[in-house]
């Protein structure tokens, strides 16, 4: 039994068309999967392209892949052949509940599986599209990826160090971003659904979730009307709040408050900085950053992370060393938290998601597919064209 019917017994006859490659469709449809739905995975002769993102490659396919996909059945489906396309749609109205949906702008209206035919067919059924610039707008028939939406949403204007060139945030944030509003969406739509019986659209897209990222950032220009600098390792408005150099490392203060401040002050051996005209508020250590910057970092080089964290938290003043990806695997705090789960009759390991239900993580309950394993099972009998 999938393990995941434990947490939502809501999900666990649920149906969902994946129609869906490379991130954000892929990685909506694996949350629903690990909370007890049943995934179709419809794939491209060839197969969903991230299956090639690599390497390295794992058990068959890129690690990317495997990452987005466990828990699925994989169906190919050419979608041109129009027989293989009434089989896709006789499926969709006869067993989903859900379809999920990542094709590039106009693909789904061509090939009449767009939401608003599928729903006049099956009236139940909710229908997420997750577009790149979303349904309306100038831009609405362009597609989209990670990095281009980092860039035009705002967000890499704001990520690196003054005088520097615009860096990516290197996790795929707006992808899976797209897949977590579209989860929302859709339990949204369940709910609604279990009152009215009807299903719905639902419209999520990258540009959308770029801009959601940086609303802080936007609110503070909106209020101000004055674009703040790229800002390191910290944050427009809160002073100090960074990364600092440490003996044997970098270390990251959040001294956010005026009494955490002060703490900072104590714990570093200057008292005296918190009586400063410059510091005694966060509006003056935000005009006086600089000056104060400088000197918390001639004062932290001095000695090693493990010292300050000590010496920090024994004042109260959150800390964290920056940790690089072994590291934060390796943390006994991860692994208090059971984090790093096991796939199934595979080699493979994955980040399980960061929900829990009564101290329960939902867990992987099947690997992730070979390409077209399940597609005898779910259009065994596929539709001559003529």
């Amino acid at each position: 039994m999938n393990s995941s019917h434990l947490f939502s017994s809501a999900f666990k006859d649920l149906i969902v068309v994946e129609l869906g490659s490379s991130v954000a469709a892929p990685y909506a449809a694996q949350i629903l999967s690990e909370l007890g739905a049943r995934v179709i995975k419809i794939e491209k002769p060839q197969g969903d392209d991230a299956r090639r993102w690599g390497p390295p490659f794992w058990e068959g396919a890129s690690a990317f892949f495997q990452a987005l996909n466990r828990n699925k059945d994989s169906v190919v489906c050419d979608l041109r052949d129009e027989g293989q396309r009434a089989a896709l749609i006789d499926l969709i109205v006869s067993k989903a509940d859900v379809v999920v949906q990542n094709l590039r702008p106009g693909h789904v209206e061509e090939l009449g599986l767009d939401g608003q035919t599928l729903l006049a067919l099956k009236p139940s059924l909710i229908y997420c599209n997750l577009g790149a610039f979303g349904q309306q707008g100038p831009l609405k028939s362009k597609p989209g990826y990670d990095p281009l939406m980092q860039a035009f949403g705002g967000i890499m204007s704001t990520t690196g160090e003054v005088g520097r060139p615009s860096v990516r945030v290197g996790a795929s944030i707006v992808d899976m971003g797209t897949g977590m509003w579209s989860v929302i969406g859709i339990l949204t739509a369940l709910l609604n659904k279990r009152e009215t019986g009807r299903g719905q659209c639902i419209d999520v897209s990258l540009y959308e979730t770029a801009t959601q990222w940086v609303s802080l950032l936007a609110a503070q220009f909106l209020a101000s009307g004055e674009l703040s600098p790229k800002q390191g390792s910290g944050a427009p408005g809160i002073v100090p709040y960074k990364a600092y150099q440490v003996l044997d490392g970098e270390l990251v203060i959040a001294a956010g408050s005026d009494d955490l401040f002060r703490a900072l002050s104590q714990a570093l051996g200057h008292p005296e900085w918190a009586k400063d005209p410059r510091f005694l508020t966060n509006p003056d250590r935000v005009k006086h950053s600089k000056e104060l910057y400088d000197m918390l970092d001639q004062v932290l080089v001095g000695q090693t992370s493990a010292h300050w964290q000590q010496v920090l938290e024994a004042q109260g003043v959150p800390c964290a060393p920056i940790q690089n990806l072994a590291q934060m695997l390796e943390h006994d705090q991860t692994k208090a938290l059971g984090l790093v789960q096991e796939v199934s009759g595979t080699g493979m390991k994955f980040l399980g998601l960061p929900l829990s239900f009564n101290g329960v993580r939902p867990a992987p309950y099947g690997p992730p597919p070979k390409l077209g394993q399940d597609s005898q099972a779910w259009l065994g009998s596929l539709k001559d064209p003529g």
